[in-house]
């Protein structure tokens, strides 16, 4: 067996010698990937299972990584249509090979939890949230999905099939580790399990922050109809204020018709470019509910305040009338008035930035370990 395939050993002899990191998809760069590169550092030498991966759409911390995607990345059309072979993406999962392996580290919002892991081996899940477009999310998901006529035909029936299986599969893990308490309710909702909450890895000491308000709003992050970046749209349309969006996605066309003359699409951003509008801006909208919500948490550190729709993830990492404040219901009018009410000499850019900081990467991968470690020497006993 070369180097290059032999299970990966780590040097402490109280933890698992041979690891393996799995993860839905490598295809974009957001947050869960985020989450996934954190795992790799404290892992750096353990292979990456994925069902695909876009190398020219991932982070450039997986550049030397050794990713091992599924036998449909070799589909034709699976790095840009990776939707379209959702049927197969169950039993994809299931085939890959994971004997040999101490312990099995997975990072999923959909697939990756249902690996099958050695009989003996520790199977750890961080999963971010139940499958969307199977639970929560699943009225809209057919609608909003771009796949093929024949394809939307059959879904309804695939769906329902991926349900079963994604209960079972979310049965395989020895422990489930996940971003927040409003996922922590959703795991126990749709699988009658229990989760420990660890919030994800955020970048902090990437992001400078500033001491002064700027001269736009600013919102962003993938532009898809959860996100509720029409309602922020909408609002500044009425207000006529400035307000900057980042970010590419399919709801593009239907915001630009929406927006008034002084808002603007800047599109995909460097990630410079981003931490220097979170610099630039008075304050950070988050309109939509979101497991956790990275961004809002970038620019806390940034020292932005925060206008953010009072439930979901928000509502833990935001502290109403200390880093941020709430509105209450998730229509544009109440977007407007919390715009109208908010004073931005009411909030400290110190007091932000250290709020964010308790949700540096170091304390994430620090608790991770603190979690192995446990149910690896509980295993020994």
């Amino acid at each position: 067996m070369s180097l290059a395939s032999a299970p990966v050993r780590t040097e402490a002899r109280n933890e698992p010698r041979r690891v393996a990191l799995v993860h839905d998809y490598l295809v974009q760069d957001g947050g869960a990937e985020r989450t996934l590169l954190a795992l790799h550092e404290m892992y750096p030498r353990a292979p990456i299972f994925t069902l695909f991966h876009n190398p020219r759409r991932t982070h450039a911390g997986f550049k030397h990584a050794d990713i091992r995607p599924s036998r449909l990345n070799d589909l034709p059309f699976a790095k840009h249509h990776y939707q379209w072979y959702l049927p197969f993406m169950a039993s994809a999962i299931e085939d890959m090979d994971l004997s040999g392996y101490d312990l099995v580290l997975s990072s999923s919002s959909s697939f990756a939890k249902g690996v099958i892991a050695s009989p003996d081996a520790l199977n750890i899940c961080y999963l971010h949230t139940p499958t969307r477009f199977l639970w929560q999310e699943r009225v809209g998901y057919i609608n909003e999905l771009p796949q093929p006529a024949l394809i939307k035909r059959i879904l309804p029936s695939v769906l329902h099939q991926l349900r079963t299986w994604d209960r079972l599969a979310a049965s395989r893990p020895d422990i489930l580790l996940t971003n927040s308490r409003t996922s922590q309710s959703r795991i126990k909702r749709y699988y009658g399990r229990g989760s420990t909450v660890i919030a994800p890895p955020v970048d902090i000491e990437r992001i400078p922050f500033s001491h002064k308000a700027g001269s736009f709003w600013l919102t962003g992050g993938r532009l898809v109809a959860y996100k509720r970046f029409d309602l922020a749209v909408r609002a500044f349309a009425k207000l006529n204020l400035p307000l900057k969006i980042f970010g590419e996605g399919p709801e593009l066309p239907k915001l630009k018709k929406l927006a008034g003359p002084k808002t603007e699409f800047l599109g995909h951003v460097t990630e410079q470019e981003k931490i220097e509008l979170f610099r630039e801006a008075i304050a950070f909208l988050h309109p939509q509910i979101e497991d956790f919500g990275i961004t809002a948490v970038e620019a806390m550190a940034a020292g932005r305040p925060i206008i953010a729709f009072g439930q979901g993830g928000a509502a833990e990492t935001v502290i109403d009338g200390t880093t941020g404040t709430y509105f209450e219901v998730q229509t544009w009018e109440d977007v407007g008035n919390a715009v109208i009410r908010f004073d931005p000499g009411k909030f400290d850019a110190r007091r932000i930035r250290a709020h964010a900081e308790t949700f540096a990467k170091p304390a994430f991968q620090k608790r991770v370990r603190e979690q192995i470690r446990e149910a690896w020497q509980a295993r020994s006993v």
